[in-house]
């Protein structure tokens, strides 16, 4: 089960580059990749899986409110980075607001799983 976890913590940790990377790469012309969304629906789904992983973990002493904050915020980017791609799709431009509401709160979303004990 352990190598299991941790294969997820990878993968989660790979959604989270792959936000913010593109972000920081595009942080003089704002705008949303299609990868950011596919990062962002990454992180939601190994959190998810991760979550489901933890009864079975032995010594796990999860902080709930923290993971239920940082779902809340996942969520959120996730449907930032939804609106951003089809606006990319469809020519539409996307405004300096929503890209770095993206890559930001994405930012945010690790320094609280990094910080918060």
């Amino acid at each position: 089960m352990t190598i299991v976890f941790s294969l997820l913590v990878f993968l989660h940790i790979v959604g989270a580059a792959m936000i913010v990377g593109y972000w920081i790469a595009t942080i003089k012309e704002p705008t949303i990749h299609p990868r950011q969304r596919d990062g962002a629906f990454l992180q939601l789904l190994t959190g998810i899986a991760m979550m489901g992983l933890v009864p079975f973990m032995p010594n796990a002493d999860p902080n709930y409110f923290k993971l239920g904050i940082k779902f809340a915020i996942g969520v959120a980017v996730a449907v930032l980075a939804v609106i951003g791609a089809r606006k990319v799709k469809k020519g539409e431009p996307v405004t300096t607001g929503l890209a770095h509401g993206v890559g930001g709160l994405a930012l945010v979303n690790i320094a609280i799983a990094t910080i918060w004990n």
